[in-house]
């Protein structure tokens, strides 16, 4: 028999009863790395009383298949940490705190966002993350975290597995239906994914979009260094629209261009693509716009704004990029559980 926590964040809305399919919640768009002074690194304290009717679906279906259900609404990173603390290992010799393998517990988190999910994942990494003074020698030589316990995912938003921008659940292919989530959670078995940790002290699951526009919508240009491993993109002289660091495809276009060409969230590799706008000429001396896109695939990424802040979004929270910024792929490290179906 599981033990099964199925955890969601509070609501920023007072909105007893619901948070709306479209409400934001805590983690969600205020959760922004800590990149600017106004965003918020922790959870909303405004309250969601009542779970939501795909959670209370989803435990009914848990506690069909025999398992045992606690549901938790957490409000703040102290109470996320108190739920993560369920998945911890036994105590090692070395001190650090580790996850435990052969849990009987597991995790199924509510998401009305990626930015949510984002946010749990954050508090794993920063529990199991070893010091590097401390670095243990059964870590991964390409990893600084060891691997996450698996994660249920749980959309409480059905309909944005069919609209454009999908979030990371339509993704990969997870089962959005409560009922097919609890038997993934049960029956089913962890795929591992990559993880983008970066020098903030934050994590991407899917990805980062660099770059605003203007109250009509259009791109606004900016400069900056991006560099991908040893490939240079952009030496800073060159006018950017944008700027997509991709793990997964939720950043993959930007209106009808493809900026990203295959995200893997899987190959260990991070996908990174700029837009530059290029002056041209005809034969008729007809001057046009194109866009050109330049594209890299490596370990790790750097970005460096050359004139003031840059506008971000990263797993759809918001921020301000001020100064450089580095994410680095972190192969397999946090995992999800999916259908069995998917692995006959």
């Amino acid at each position: 028999m599981y033990d099964v926590v199925l955890l969601t964040l509070g609501s920023e809305r007072d909105a007893p009863g619901t948070c709306g399919s479209d409400g934001a919640c805590c983690g969600d768009t205020n959760m922004a790395n800590g990149d600017t002074d106004k965003s918020n690194d922790g959870p909303s304290t405004d309250r969601c009383e009542t779970p939501r009717v795909p959670v209370l679906a989803c435990a009914d279906a848990l506690t069909a298949r025999g398992a045992r259900v606690d549901l938790v609404t957490a409000r703040s990173e102290r109470e996320i940490d108190e739920v993560l603390c369920r998945l911890d290992g036994p105590p090692r010799p070395d001190g650090l705190g580790w996850p435990d393998p052969d849990s009987r517990t597991r995790l199924i988190v509510g998401t009305a966002s990626d930015a949510q999910l984002r946010t749990v994942l954050r508090r794993l990494v920063r529990r199991y993350a070893p010091p590097p003074s401390r670095r243990p020698t059964d870590l991964p030589v390409n990893r600084t975290v060891p691997d996450l316990p698996p994660v249920g995912v749980l959309p409480l938003d059905p309909a944005r597995g069919r609209s454009q921008p999908r979030d990371l659940a339509a993704q990969l292919g997870l089962p959005r239906d409560p009922v097919a989530v609890a038997a993934a959670v049960l029956e089913g078995a962890p795929r591992r994914l990559d993880l983008l940790r970066n020098d903030a002290g934050s994590v991407t699951l899917d990805g980062a979009l660099l770059g605003a526009a203007d109250e009509g919508g259009q791109p606004l240009h900016w400069r900056g260094r991006v560099e991908v491993d040893d490939t240079l993109l952009s030496a800073g002289d060159d006018p950017l629209l944008a700027c997509a660091i991709g793990n997964a495809g939720g950043y993959a276009r930007l209106a009808d261009v493809t900026l990203l060409a295959a995200p893997d969230p899987g190959d260990g590799l991070v996908e990174v693509a700029v837009a530059v706008p290029v002056l041209t000429s005809s034969r008729w001396g007809r001057r046009r716009v194109r866009l050109e896109v330049r594209r890299a695939r490596g370990r790790a990424v750097a970005v460096v704004p050359r004139e003031g802040a840059i506008p971000f979004l990263d797993d759809g929270a918001t921020g301000e990029l001020k100064r450089k910024r580095s994410w680095w792929t972190e192969p397999g490290a946090w995992a999800v559980w999916s259908p069995p179906t998917a692995h006959r």
